[in-house]
């Protein structure tokens, strides 16, 4: 009787056991469909009652939750949009291997606005977010990085290029050029291909991205040989009067005008400067990635501008084609940028650094931040994306990958 008695309760422990494994696996199941933006499945295995731990789904595979931060409405919308997409695209490519980590993904918006990232960012630890993905522009980023750094979160930007971003934290990371790296980058070009000697620059003032690469292309032109003939400013992205900028630029006989801005304004440069019939040589840095699908823009403004950008939409290999293709089908057509690409190689970069690093169900979100920081850092870590081929991160988290120059000609990058 006595061995029937424990032989009855050793199988009463069994079944309670069995049933809290089933209730902790299945707990959270529903997280991926809160929020106010936009959400993505993967295998959706339970988040733990203790916290942000991470949770395995059913198959034994580790579940990594990445939360993104842009601005999906607002006048930086177009950047959002596609750092949001572009991941996706990476997320559900990850999801559907048969791999020991699958990708809960879900992304806020911001707004273009560092207020507002702070609140993205706190909805997304309300959701047990394990890494922080962004955030796309660099006012939110420097916003959002001072809350990682202080939380212990691993977090990775895909196109917030000031150095600012990353000065003095160790977690944070960039996918994309930093400021500095364009602006010296392009003044080499420049010289290096005998575009011109004398520059005009017209540059954003008001932003730190357009003054980042300003200052250091002033710093490196005297190096190249270049003389510096205009430089003229302005505040605001939507100002449609560019004329007192442009025709400075004329009138100091610049031969190639250097424009360190997004594509907005930009398009309005291009104009006025064929209204007033100048024709100089025009040269932007990765911002100006976009101009080609501008609402309303006329594509012959753009025929021989220049820029620098990562990612080349009209290449031909096998893995830009696919991407393209899987990238239009979920953003209705959309053609991809050079933002869509770097959200792409986040993802990938984050997803090999987590199986480089080993994590597992048991880690904390701190320890999430550790054993990333550590695989990024490794000499012999290396990843090979839609940007960069053998892209690899120093311990001051920029990357290093080499730029691409393009020329638009008839509606299309071609490489230079």
């Amino acid at each position: 009787m006595k061995k029937f008695l424990a032989l009855l309760m050793a199988a009463a422990m069994v079944l309670a056991m069995a049933a809290c494994g089933n209730n902790a696996n299945n707990g959270g199941s529903n997280a991926n469909n809160g929020g106010s933006n936009a959400n993505s499945g993967g295998n959706t295995g339970g988040q733990s009652d203790a916290g942000n731990t991470n949770g395995g789904d059913s198959t034994g595979a580790v579940t990594l939750k990445i939360g993104g931060i842009g601005p999906l409405t607002g006048d930086a919308a177009i950047y959002g949009n596609a750092t949001y997409w572009g991941a996706q695209v990476a997320v559900d490519e990850i999801n559907a291997m048969q791999s020991d980590i699958k990708i809960e993904y879900k992304f806020e918006d911001d707004e273009h606005d560092g207020e507002k990232a702070i609140n993205a960012y706190r909805s997304l630890q309300d959701w047990d977010v394990d890494v922080i993905y962004g955030c796309t522009t660099s006012a939110p980023c420097l916003a959002v990085a001072g809350e990682t750094f202080a939380d212990r979160y691993f977090q990775l930007t895909p196109s917030a290029s000031s150095t600012d971003v990353t000065a003095g934290r160790d977690n944070v990371f960039q996918i994309c050029f930093t400021d500095p790296n364009q602006g010296v980058t392009a003044a080499k070009y420049i010289a290096e291909n005998k575009m011109a000697t004398k520059i005009a620059v017209i540059y954003n003032n008001a932003d730190a991205y357009s003054t980042g690469i300003y200052e250091a292309f002033a710093a490196e032109a005297p190096n190249q040989g270049l003389e510096v003939v205009s430089v003229s400013t302005f505040a605001d992205d939507k100002n449609p009067d560019f004329s007192v900028q442009v025709r400075d630029a004329q009138s100091a006989g610049a031969e190639l005008v250097f424009l360190p801005i997004y594509y907005t304004p930009a398009s309005n440069i291009l104009k006025q400067a064929k209204d007033i019939g100048y024709a100089p040589k025009f040269f932007g840095a990765d911002g100006m990635d976009g101009i080609l699908t501008m609402e309303g823009f006329d594509l012959s403004l753009a025929e021989g501008l220049m820029l620098m950008t990562p990612f080349n939409a009209y290449a031909t290999d096998e893995r830009t084609v696919t991407f393209i293709d899987s990238y239009k089908k979920l953003s209705n057509g959309v053609e991809p940028n050079q933002f869509a690409a770097d959200g792409y190689d986040c993802v990938y970069a984050i997803y090999e650094a987590a199986k480089k690093a080993g994590i597992n169900d048991g880690m904390s979100h701190e320890d999430i931040c550790t054993a990333l920081i550590s695989a990024f850092t490794d000499s012999g870590f290396s990843v090979d994306g839609l940007t960069g081929s053998g892209m690899t991160w120093n311990t001051s988290g920029e990357v290093s990958k080499e730029p691409v120059a393009v020329v638009i000609e008839n509606g299309i990058y071609v490489n230079m």
